[in-house]
C-alpha cells in the first residue's frame, strides 16, 4: 500500500500561498477538493494537484483569442 500525502489547512495554505481563511471558505463551498473529519479539513495532495491542473487549463482556454467566423479571406 502506498502512503498518500495528506495536507492540513495550514499545510495547504503554505503550499498554495493562499490564506487559511480563504481556503476554508473554498473547502466549505466545495470549490477545492477536501475531506472534513470532525471539525478539521484534510486535503489529498494528488487531488489538489489535479485541481490546480484543471484550473490552469481553464485559465489558458479563457485567454485564447476567439476565432473569427468564416476564417480569414484576403
Amino acid at each position: 500500500m502506498t502512503e498518500e500525502e495528506i495536507l492540513t489547512l495550514q499545510d495547504l495554505s503554505v503550499y498554495l500561498k493562499i490564506a487559511e481563511k480563504t481556503l476554508y471558505g473554498y473547502a466549505q463551498k466545495g470549490t477545492i477538493p477536501g475531506i472534513k473529519i470532525g471539525s478539521a479539513w484534510r486535503f489529498r495532495k494528488a487531488d489538489i494537484d489535479a485541481w490546480l491542473e484543471d484550473r490552469r487549463k481553464l485559465t489558458e482556454s479563457s485567454r485564447r483569442p476567439a476565432k473569427k467566423p468564416g476564417g480569414e479571406h484576403p
